[in-house]
């Protein structure tokens, strides 16, 4: 089984990063990261999530529980998220969306849909 510092440097090379750029990115020494990378030390859960974060990575993976980088949606569910269109009146009513406890008026649940869209099209 891979370990996660194998799994860190992986990434990070695919990336073409050198450890001070990913140390950078994530606000961590240099010398930290190459703990890790080289299994000396583990990662707080706060860092993980910062790396599988940084790399669109579950964290499942850098940890060496599943070789699958990106969870994957069963067919059948991604088949119905994927034909929701989010921006139809009709769902809108049936859907509430909130953040905090709060309920989104229809403005910020536009503006949270075409940020969902603008992520996708970064991928």
């Amino acid at each position: 089984m891979t370990k996660y510092g194998e799994r860190i440097a992986l990434l990070r090379e695919k990336q073409g990063m050198t450890q001070e750029d990913l140390a950078t990115a994530l606000g961590i020494s240099r010398a930290a990261l190459s703990h890790y990378e080289t299994n000396r030390r583990e990662p707080d859960h706060e860092t993980i999530t910062k790396i599988a974060n940084h790399f669109r990575v579950t964290t499942d993976y850098l940890l060496g529980r599943t070789d699958d980088a990106v969870k994957q949606l069963d067919p059948d569910v991604k088949e119905f998220v994927d034909s929701l269109e989010l921006s139809d009146e009709d769902i809108m009513k049936k859907f509430t969306l909130t953040v905090d406890g709060e309920k989104l008026t229809p403005e910020e649940a536009k503006r949270f849909i075409a940020f969902v869209r603008a992520e996708r099209l970064m991928k």
